[in-house]
Order: structure tokens, then sequence, then C-alpha cells
């Protein structure tokens, strides 16, 4: 099966090429000097290589893993600096450009965006991490929900400002984050902010709702705006989400 097919018709081309010209080119200066860092290459089962970084735990061996699932309009480059407490808390910070941004191979199609999340996670998970960690925003938590199974084995999920559905964007139902929701989500963290204009509260509301009936801690901020593009609010969202993934049961 080809991957690369588009799903939701023929404006998922030029949506993700508009996306991707907004992310800009990769520029290693952003992470000239950045203590720990590899640069690392996955590759999918299709044959692409997806580029990214590994910031590595201050700690050895590592008490785990975070997966970072950035929006659909940034790089690996830019972000992964962001993430340094992790690394001194000792996990190993994973961050890769999605499939046609930056340095990553191949084209830009959702199907395809999904299953290399899967595959990024299932081979993460091969690895002895005690501590599995997932951040995914705006368009990451759709990556991530889109290819959640019962499989999946993650110890704390946070799902920052991403949309319920995409059909309504002409995307098959099957893609909507909303039903992809595991039936225990009582290791989730759901943030929405009443200021994001990019992803608004009206259109999280039913995943959100649906979350916190099966166990999900919700938080709705009024002054948040869309991660990343809220500097006002910047470092207390990130403590809010530090403190929820570095919890123990």
């Amino acid at each position: 099966m080809d991957l690369e097919t588009s799903v939701c018709g023929l404006k998922e081309p030029v949506l993700f090429w508009l996306w991707s010209n907004a992310a800009g080119s990769a520029n290693a200066a952003r992470v000239a000097g950045l203590h720990g860092l590899d640069d690392i290459a996955f590759t999918s089962k299709d044959g692409r290589s997806l580029r990214g970084y590994r910031l590595r735990s201050r700690q050895q061996p590592p008490h785990g893993y975070l997966l970072v699932l950035q929006g659909n309009a940034i790089l690996a480059d830019q972000l992964i600096g962001e993430f340094t407490d992790y690394a001194n808390a000792g996990y190993d910070t994973y961050i890769y450009d999605y499939r046609g941004y930056g340095r990553s191979q191949g084209k830009r199609r959702l199907k395809a965006m999904v299953s290399d999340v899967q595959q990024i996670v299932t081979d993460l998970n091969a690895k002895p991490y005690a501590r599995r960690l997932v951040y995914a925003f705006s368009f990451g938590g759709i990556l991530l929900l889109d290819g959640y199974t019962a499989a999946t084995r993650i110890d704390r999920v946070v799902i920052d400002s991403s949309p319920s559905r995409l059909s309504n964007y002409g995307c098959p139902a099957r893609y909507d984050p909303v039903t992809h929701l595991p039936q225990d989500c009582r290791n989730f963290l759901f943030i929405t902010g009443e200021r994001d204009t990019v992803v608004t509260p009206s259109m999280t509301q039913e995943m959100l709702s649906l979350a916190e009936q099966r166990g999900a801690r919700v938080i709705h901020d009024d002054n948040f705006a869309h991660p990343f593009m809220d500097p006002a609010n910047h470092a207390r969202r990130m403590r809010l989400i530090e403190g929820f993934l570095f919890q123990k049961e």
C-alpha cells in the first residue's frame, strides 16, 4: 500500500506545502552548542529517512524517553532546545522533522505521517526505557491519536491544542482524533486555551469532554494561546506539562 497517497482530497498536498513553507528550512545554527545533542535518523517502512535530534539524558542510564510531536509549521531544530529540563531530569528527548519537512525525505501526506509516528513509538518502546512520555501539540496530537492502538504503551501523554475532528475539512472520518481516544485516558493530560485562534476551544471541546469522561485530566486556561505562539504564558505552560509528565503513578 502506498503511504504517500492523499486521503483528504486535492487540497491535502497544497496545504502541507503551505505549512512546510511556513516552517522554513532546517538551520543547524539553531542547535549549535547544545550540550548532549545527537543528530539522528529513522527509516520508515517505505524507506524514507526521517531526520531529527536526540537530546541525551544527563543521567545514565536514563529514566526514560520523551517524544515531542510538534505542530505542522515548525521544525525539530526550532524546538529541541526547549526540552533541556527533561535531559537534566534523566530523559532522552527525541524530535523528528515530519516527512517532507526540514531534513526529512518523502511526500507530505497525512496517512504516511500517522504511520511514521506509529513506527517511531514502536521503535522507542523496544528500547530499554523504563518510562515512556509523549508531548504532542497541535498537528502532533492528531498524528499520535490517529495512530493510537491498544498496543501503544506510553506512560504519560500530553495532548496540547489538538482538534477533535479532521472530517470537517474533507478528510475521512477515520482520521478524526476523537474516534481514536483509548477507553482509559487516565494517563492523558489535555490542554486548550481560550485565546487560541489557531485551534479554537470549540474545535477541541468534543474530544476534551470525552477524554475527561474517560479519566483524562483537562486544563482549559483562559489566558493560553497556541503553544509556542504564546510568550506571555509559555513558561507556565511548560511547567504544567513537566509536572504532569514527571508525575509517577
